[in-house]
């Protein structure tokens, strides 16, 4: 049993490390906070004012905000479902006795470790370009005209890219879910004469559901900050077509070189982000609990 004394000395070896944890996320939070509201634009050096909420309220009048919004809204549902339906997929097929299983499960899971800017230029230069790309080939080979996706779908596409970066992480916990699944309860089910499909609803489906939560709030945490995609290959347009509530901060920031803006926007997107995560957080822990 630990004494007083070895409970003091381990919590002073480990106060440095906390504080310096608290530091390096309250210091930049809180000049985050302070620039929120302040009228301060880097062109304009030395007529920094305060100004309220006011950065506020002309974030949420921007007439960009709401479509970033749905943007956002739409890019994390669409990349959530892929992942997921295409996770438990992958991993029911991974599962499965086959020639190479190894290989080919390093291969599923390979995409995962791409830098998003890398995979974004895959898929914009050698996938899905009009005029040189796989698919424009693909389709002038079957006689069809070329779609040119990051002007007439940038939101689709986005999530595409997002998706297929984020699927081998979904299949990967699933994959490792599955691994679990007690075979004898299968072999029972079998032997009364259940289907594949009945024991994939019902013994597969209700065991994965754990490891889909987990899946569901990782994957939401990372998917509210998407942006080197979006950067890389449509620039948040056309127009608002594919702006998200991080793109819209950088424009305003770094693009505008409004501090004061993009500061607000910044806090926005926090209190959002932190609105989806307790909600997330709160539906997984009643899964858990069940």
């Amino acid at each position: 049993m630990a004494t007083q004394a070895s409970r003091i000395a381990g919590r002073l070896m480990l106060s440095p490390a906390v504080v310096l944890l608290f530091l390096w996320m309250i210091v930049p939070l809180g000049m985050t906070i302070y620039f929120s509201f302040l009228r301060f634009n880097l062109l304009m050096p030395g007529t920094e004012e305060f100004t309220g909420f006011e950065n506020y309220s002309y974030f949420f009048t921007d007439p960009a905000f709401w479509p970033a919004l749905v943007n956002t809204l739409v890019l994390v549902l669409g990349v959530l479902v892929i992942t997921v339906v295409g996770g438990v997929a992958l991993a029911v097929l991974l599962d499965q006795p086959m020639w190479g299983q190894g290989i080919v499960r390093i291969l599923v899971i390979a995409p995962f470790f791409v830098m998003p800017s890398v995979s974004a230029l895959v898929w914009k230069n050698m996938l899905m370009n009009p005029v040189n790309g796989l698919f424009a080939a693909l389709a002038r080979g079957l006689g069809l005209e070329p779609i040119d996706f990051f002007a007439d779908a940038p939101l689709a596409s986005i999530i595409a890219i997002v998706a297929w970066q984020w699927l081998p992480f979904a299949t990967l916990i699933l994959f490792t879910a599955m691994q679990s699944l007690d075979r004898e309860q299968m072999e029972a089910a079998e032997m009364d004469g259940a289907g594949p499909i009945w024991r994939f609803v019902h013994l597969t489906i209700p065991h994965l559901m754990r490891a889909a939560t987990v899946v569901v709030l990782i994957q939401t945490i990372f998917l509210l900050s998407v942006f080197a995609e979006i950067l890389v290959t449509t620039n948040g347009g056309p127009g608002t077509a594919s702006t998200t509530l991080t793109f819209l901060v950088y424009m305003q920031s770094m693009l505008q070189f409004d501090v004061g803006l993009g500061s607000a926007g910044g806090i926005v997107a926090v209190i959002l982000a932190n609105i989806v995560a307790i909600f997330l957080m709160r539906m997984i822990g009643k899964n858990l609990e069940a």
